[in-house]
């Protein structure tokens, strides 16, 4: 079965910790920032996103000029890669501010919607 000492842990129990940011994995810190590097090596480790629609596509640095196309592929709207002040990359789809700058990156709302909730 399992050798000694170890045992399984439940899906769901692993899935709290994750979320929760309670489980280490060996010297990375919280579970969150480990999640987070994963994301980036596999899906990409910028964001861009339309203005106009929402639409998001994640990139690689290297391939920035290859991958984003010059305008949205849904609805051909502004696809912002960078902050347009300080011209910082951003991190995360979910972004309506810079994290270097503070300035806006785009309206807190596409189609009616909130991207965040309210206090976060």
């Amino acid at each position: 079965m399992y050798p000694l000492g170890e045992r399984a842990i439940p899906a769901k129990a692993a899935t709290r910790a994750v979320a929760s940011g309670s489980w280490h994995h060996g010297g990375v810190g919280k579970a969150s920032d480990w999640l987070r590097e994963e994301r980036r090596k596999t899906l990409g480790d910028w964001v861009a996103f339309c203005l106009a629609c929402g639409h998001a596509q994640r990139y690689f640095t290297d391939l920035e000029d290859e991958t984003l196309p010059g305008a949205c592929p849904q609805c051909g709207g502004e696809l912002r890669s960078r902050c347009p002040v300080c011209e910082a990359r951003i991190a995360s789809m979910f972004a309506v501010t810079c994290e270097d700058c503070g300035e806006s990156l785009r309206p807190p709302d596409v189609g009616g919607v909130p991207i965040r909730k309210p206090g976060r």
